[in-house]
């Protein structure tokens, strides 16, 4: 949900296929080899077991329905290939419908380790992994229910919940913090930053709190939610958060813990 890209949209041809080059592949490959030994050490088993079940080629960007075949029949949700930007109404619906927008593109060399906007290999590396789960398929499509009620002005606080849980969520098992979140699984340098830095500050898993919490796109994170059971998503699936957001409204933001940037890189 990145509101601005200098990146390009692969169109599929009339068989539903991207083609990607040589040199698009040789990037999925890198990442692939890195990001498959770092999540091993710092990733979630519930993002362990889904990686495994959906069989990912390692050498070369896989196609949706590849990925697909896999996937729809676990928790029934597929993956579509969108153009790089969506509305949030658009987003919303996708999920509702358990249809996972994914960005048709795949980074640049210059974006390697961290990319602002989402990119092929965030959206199947990291997050079509989740979307095995029951748990986090039924959280995911919840958001997008409780989006297609929302009036416009709440998008960027229902936003909110879906980036400290399913981009950047963090859990605590058997003591330790490990990732769920998709935008740590799909980043070299943001996974280990989430697990091993002592400069962010991970605050416990709140509703209100997390609605309340601005954030940007282009930095690691300085703040991340800690859940300590798949529960706490289910919990928070069943809440009225449509009354969530006006609660929060009326509370107001939290003062960002980061430099103040344009809008477009903040929410």
């Amino acid at each position: 949900m990145a509101k601005q890209t200098n990146y390009r949209a692969k169109n599929p041809d009339s068989d539903g296929w991207i083609n990607y080059s040589e040199k698009e592949h040789a990037v999925w490959r890198d990442l692939f080899d890195l990001q498959k030994i770092n999540t091993q050490k710092y990733a979630d088993d519930i993002y362990l077991a889904g990686l495994d079940k959906l069989a990912m080629p390692s050498d070369r960007i896989p196609q949706c329905r590849e990925i697909n075949s896999y996937l729809q029949p676990l928790t029934d949700w597929t993956i579509a290939p969108v153009p790089a930007l969506i509305s949030f109404g658009y987003f919303f619906k996708m999920l509702s419908e358990k249809i996972f927008p994914a960005a048709s593109f795949i980074r640049s060399r210059a974006d390697f380790d961290y990319i602002e906007e989402p990119d092929i290999f965030h959206e199947i590396f990291g997050h079509t992994p989740l979307l095995t789960d029951p748990n986090f398929a039924h959280f995911s499509q919840a958001i997008g229910k409780i989006g297609l009620q929302a009036q416009p002005a709440e998008y960027s606080w229902l936003a909110r919940l879906y980036w400290f849980t399913i981009e950047f969520g963090l859990s605590l098992q058997d003591g330790h913090y490990k990732a769920l979140g998709s935008g740590l699984t799909s980043s070299p340098t943001e996974l280990l930053y989430s697990i091993e830095s002592s400069l962010p500050e991970r605050r416990k898993f709140n509703v209100i709190d997390i609605l309340r919490t601005p954030y940007r796109i282009d930095i690691h994170q300085p703040i991340y939610y800690v859940i300590d059971k798949v529960d706490d998503l289910l919990d928070a699936a069943e809440r009225d958060l449509l009354a969530d957001i006006k609660h929060a409204q009326t509370i107001g933001l939290f003062e960002p813990t980061y430099e103040p940037v344009s809008d477009n890189l903040s929410a």
